[in-house]
C-alpha cells in the first residue's frame, strides 16, 4: 500500500548541545502554527481513513467500552468518618466507602485531578482540569452545604503527582505544590494557604537548583511536617516541629542517593528504604535526630528479605507493608514496632493500585481504621475490597470483566545472560500467534501484572499480550532499576530484543505477527526498537511518545527528566550517548513495520511535535509499504486526564490498527 502524505518540508536547522550539532529538519513542526495544525489535521484523516478502511469503528468502541467496564476505579478519601468519592460527573460524600451518599459537587464535565477531604471533613478540597493536560486548579466545598468557597488559591498545579494539597492538623489550611510562573517554563515550589486568609511560599531547604516535586506529610496527632523530595526515589528532605510557633524547616535526609519513602508516626519517620537494602527494609528515623542523614541512627523495623518492598499505610496502630513477590503483590500487616501481624488474603495473583511514582503515594490523608484498595490480575478487572487488622476480607465492589485467557510466565536471556520475566496472557499453541509486547523499562517505576482495558480488548479480540518486565523499572528493586538507568539505559532496548527473539524462537510468534507498544518513556523504547530492529516487527505503536531526545533539552520539563534518568546535556560526550539512544535522530531510510503514533494535544510531558516530527521523518524514510501514521487528539494529554470520550476513542483507534496489522478478526457491533 502506497499513501500519499501530507507534505512536510525540510528545513536547514540544526540543534547544538554542548557543541554537538544534530540536524533537525523538520524543526517547524514543533509550532503551534496554522501551518502545522492543518498538517496535524490531514494526518489525523489519513490515520482513520486507513485504519478503519474495511473496519466498523463503532463495533472497535464498542469493545473498548465493554472492557472499559472494568477500569480502575479512583479510591475513596476517608475523614471524620465520611467517604468522599468521584461518581461520573459528580463529587460523592457517604458514611461508606461506596455508598449511596450524597451529591456535593456536578464537575460540569472537568477532571477530578485529586481529592483531600479536610481532616474534621468540613472542606474538600479538590483539583479540577478542564483540557486534558494535567494543569488543575484548586476548588474548596464546604461539605455541609455542598457551596464552592471564595479564595481558593489561584495558583496551577502541574499536576497530581505531589498528591494536591497536604492538610495542616488543625484543619486551618494546606500546603500544596504548584507552578510558580507558566506550566511551559516548569517551575514549582510549595505553598501555604491559610483559609479565609493568605496563600505564602513556604521556604523549605531543597537542593539548590532542583525541578524535583515536594510533597509535605502531616499526621494530626504528631507535631511534625516533613517535606519529601523526589518523585521517582523520594527522601525526607527536611522537618519542622509544627508546635514551635515560627519554628523553621531544617534538613533531614538530604544527601541519600536511594529511596525513604514513608509517613509521620508520631516521632518518628516510619519508611521503605532501599538504602542498605536493593530490595527494601522498613526502618524508624527519629524526627529529633541528630544526624538523620546517617543510616546507623536508623532504627531498623523489618529486615530485607526475598520479596521486593514498595510503600507502606498507615491503618490505625497498624501499617500494612506492599511488596512484590515476582511482580505479584503481597500485603503483610505490622504492628508498629515492626512486627508482622497478619498478612491480607488477596483475591488472586495480581497488583494493588499504585500511584504511578512513589511520592504520590505518601499523599495518604488521615489515618483510617480500614485498608480500602483496589486489585486486579491480567485476567481479572479492578474489584475494590476493605481488611481490618484481625479481620475478613469484604468485597466493596466486585470486579465487572473476567477475560477467558491463560496466564504463563515465562523469561529470555539478554546478552548478559540475565533473565528477563514476562507474562503470556491469551490462547497460545495453535501455531504462530498474533502477538503484542507492552513494556516500560524505566524511571523505577513498576509494571505490574494488572487490568488495562486496552490491553484486555486486544486480548479479547484474539490476540495474545505479552508483559516484558524490562530493566529500569521497579518491579525488582534498585539493583534492576539501575541496570538500566542513565548510561546504562541501552540496556532496556537489548532487554526486549530479547524477548522477541525468544518469543519468535520459541514459535509463539514471528515477525509477521508481533506488535510492540509503549507510553512516554516506552514510547521512546518503541522508537529505539523500530529503527534499529524494524525486521522484528509487523507493528509499532507508541503512544504518548517522547522521541526526541536532543531537542527536549530545549523544554524545561524535559531536560529536568533528561538530566534525571538520561544524561547531562552540558557534556559533549553524554549528548552523543544521547544521539545515539534518540529515535528522531536514529531515523535513516529504509524498510520500517507498519506505525501508528498516538499523542495529545495537550500533552505537557511528551509535548505533541515528538509524534509529529518523528512521523514526517519516518514516511520521508519509508522505503517499504508499511503505513506510517500519526494521530494527535485534541482535549487530550499524558493520559491521567483525558477524558472518557477522547479516551474511548484513542483506544479504539489503536486497537483497530492492531487488528488491521495483525489480522485479528473485527469485532461486530453490539
Amino acid at each position: 500500500m502506497t499513501l500519499l502524505y501530507p507534505p512536510a518540508r525540510t528545513v536547514e536547522v540544526f540543534e547544538e548541545v554542548a557543541g554537538v550539532r544534530a540536524a533537525d529538519p523538520y524543526r517547524w513542526l514543533e509550532d503551534e502554527s496554522p501551518e502545522v495544525h492543518r498538517w496535524q489535521r490531514r494526518q489525523a484523516e489519513l490515520a482513520v481513513s486507513v485504519i478503519y478502511e474495511g473496519q466498523d469503528p463503532e463495533a472497535f468502541r464498542d469493545l473498548i467500552r465493554a472492557y472499559d467496564a472494568g477500569s480502575r476505579p479512583a479510591l475513596p478519601k476517608h475523614a471524620a468518618g465520611r467517604w468522599f468519592r468521584v461518581a461520573g460527573a459528580s463529587v460523592v460524600v457517604a458514611d461508606e466507602p461506596f455508598g449511596d451518599g450524597r451529591p456535593l459537587l456536578d464537575t460540569g464535565g472537568a477532571y477530578v485531578s485529586w481529592l483531600a477531604p479536610s481532616p474534621d471533613g468540613r472542606v474538600l478540597a479538590l483539583g479540577l482540569c478542564t483540557d486534558g493536560s494535567e494543569h488543575n486548579t484548586i476548588r474548596l466545598v464546604d461539605t455541609a452545604t455542598g457551596d464552592l468557597l471564595p479564595g481558593a488559591p489561584e495558583q496551577v498545579l502541574h499536576s497530581a503527582w505531589a498528591g494536591g494539597v497536604s492538610w495542616l492538623p488543625d484543619g486551618s489550611g494546606f500546603t500544596f505544590f504548584a507552578l510558580t510562573g507558566t506550566p511551559e517554563e516548569f517551575r514549582q515550589a510549595v505553598f501555604t494557604h491559610r483559609l479565609g486568609g493568605p496563600t505564602e511560599l513556604e521556604e523549605i531547604p531543597v537542593p539548590a537548583g532542583s525541578r524535583e516535586y515536594t510533597l509535605v506529610q502531616m499526621t494530626p496527632g504528631s507535631r511534625w511536617a516533613v517535606a519529601a523530595h523526589r518523585v521517582g526515589s523520594p527522601i525526607p528532605v527536611a522537618v519542622r516541629d509544627l508546635s514551635e510557633a515560627g519554628a523553621p524547616w531544617r534538613p533531614f535526609v538530604t544527601d541519600c542517593a536511594g529511596t525513604v519513602a514513608g509517613h509521620v508516626i508520631g516521632d518518628h519517620y516510619v519508611a521503605v528504604t532501599d538504602v542498605g537494602a536493593a530490595r527494601g527494609r522498613v526502618v524508624a528515623i527519629p524526627l529529633d535526630a541528630a544526624d538523620p542523614g546517617d543510616p546507623g541512627q536508623w532504627i531498623e523495623l523489618v529486615p530485607e528479605g526475598e520479596t521486593v518492598l514498595r510503600s507502606l499505610t498507615p491503618v490505625g496502630e497498624h501499617l500494612y507493608l506492599s511488596e512484590f513477590d515476582r511482580t505479584f503483590a503481597r500485603v503483610r500487616i505490622l504492628d508498629r514496632a515492626g512486627a508482622v501481624v497478619g498478612e491480607v488474603p488477596l483475591p488472586g495473583r495480581g497488583a494493588l493500585a499504585a500511584p504511578f511514582f512513589a511520592l504520590t503515594g505518601l499523599a495518604v490523608g488521615a489515618p483510617v481504621a480500614d485498608f480500602v484498595f483496589a486489585f486486579s490480575t491480567l485476567t481479572s478487572s479492578w474489584g475494590v475490597y476493605r481488611h481490618r487488622p484481625g479481620g475478613e476480607l469484604e468485597t466493596l465492589a466486585a470486579p465487572a470483566v473476567t477475560l477467558d485467557a491463560d496466564v504463563v510466565e515465562g523469561q529470555a536471556l539478554a546478552p548478559d545472560g540475565v533473565a528477563v520475566p514476562y507474562h503470556v496472557v491469551g490462547r497460545t499453541g495453535g501455531g504462530p500467534a498474533p502477538v503484542l509486547i507492552s513494556a516500560y523499562g524505566a524511571a523505577n517505576v513498576p509494571l505490574l501484572p494488572q487490568y488495562q482495558p486496552d490491553l484486555a480488548a486486544f486480548v479479547a479480540a484474539g490476540g495474545v499480550l505479552v508483559q516484558a518486565y524490562l530493566r529500569g523499572g521497579g518491579e525488582f528493586g534498585r539493583d534492576w532499576y539501575l541496570a538500566a538507568h542513565r548510561e546504562r539505559k541501552g540496556v532496556r532496548d537489548s532487554d526486549l530484543v530479547a524477548v522477541a527473539e525468544h518469543l519468535i524462537a520459541e514459535g509463539v510468534t514471528t515477525p509477521a505477527r508481533l506488535a510492540l507498544t509503549g507510553g512516554s518513556d516506552g514510547g521512546l523504547m518503541c522508537g529505539v526498537a523500530l529503527t534499529r530492529r524494524p525486521e522484528l516487527w509487523r507493528a509499532v505503536l507508541p503512544r504518548a511518545p517522547l522521541l526526541d531526545l536532543i531537542g527536549g533539552t530545549r523544554d524545561p520539563y524535559l531536560d529536568f527528566v533528561i538530566r534525571k534518568a538520561w544524561a547531562d546535556p552540558d557534556d559533549p560526550d553524554e549528548v552523543r550517548r544521547l544521539l545515539g539512544l534518540s529515535p528522531y535522530q536514529l531515523v535513516r531510510p529504509g524498510v520500517f513495520p507498519a506505525v501508528y503514533l498516538q499523542a495529545g494535544a495537550a500533552d505537557p510531558r511528551c509535548r505533541p511535535w515528538h509524534a509529529r516530527k518523528f512521523a514526517a521523518r519516518l514516511q520521508a524514510a519509508q522505503q517499504g509499504e508499511a503505513p506510517i501514521l500519526v494521530h494527535v487528539f485534541e482535549n487530550a494529554g499524558h493520559g491521567a486526564a483525558t477524558g472518557p470520550d477522547v479516551a474511548v476513542a484513542q483506544d479504539a483507534e489503536w486497537l483497530a490498527f492492531l487488528a488491521k496489522t495483525l489480522g485479528l478478526t473485527p469485532p461486530a457491533r453490539t
